[in-house]
């Protein structure tokens, strides 16, 4: 017994296996592009976690125009705070500089990375104008 075709269907399934060909091709590139994106990626974090755990020098930091060197790689708002002495009390805000934007309010439970030049500043809590 004979297969009946219609007209152009062995046409069509081709078209059909070229397409499915053309899609898997398509799907294994893209696959491979984002596994080098990851390792590529995974790279530099293991380069800059590597670099960031190798260094031995201190960070140059200020607090209200005082130079202060600290280790950590991270301080929190309230060791931020001890630094000075006396240190920055409850009725002031510590703020970080942010050059080109807005200065940032700084919580104590905050934690904040730690580079060489940040520069932090006090200012009144409340501030009630009009009174002396």
């Amino acid at each position: 017994m004979t297969e009946h075709h219609e007209p152009g269907q062995e046409a069509r399934e081709r078209e059909l296996a070229a397409f499915k060909e053309r899609q898997q091709r398509e799907l294994r590139e893209f696959e491979e592009k984002q596994k080098k994106e990851l390792e590529e990626f995974e790279r530099q974090e293991r380069e800059e976690l590597k670099e960031f755990e190798e260094r031995q020098h201190p960070y140059e930091i200020k607090i209200d125009r005082t130079e202060f060197k600290v280790k950590e790689h991270f301080l929190t708002g309230a060791q931020l705070r001890a630094l000075p002495n006396p240190p920055i009390g409850p009725d002031r805000d510590l703020f970080e500089v942010v050059p080109g934007g807005s200065d940032e309010k700084i919580a104590d439970t905050q934690e904040v990375k730690m580079r060489d030049g940040l520069r932090f500043f006090s200012a009144p809590a409340q501030i009630n104008p009009g009174l002396i």
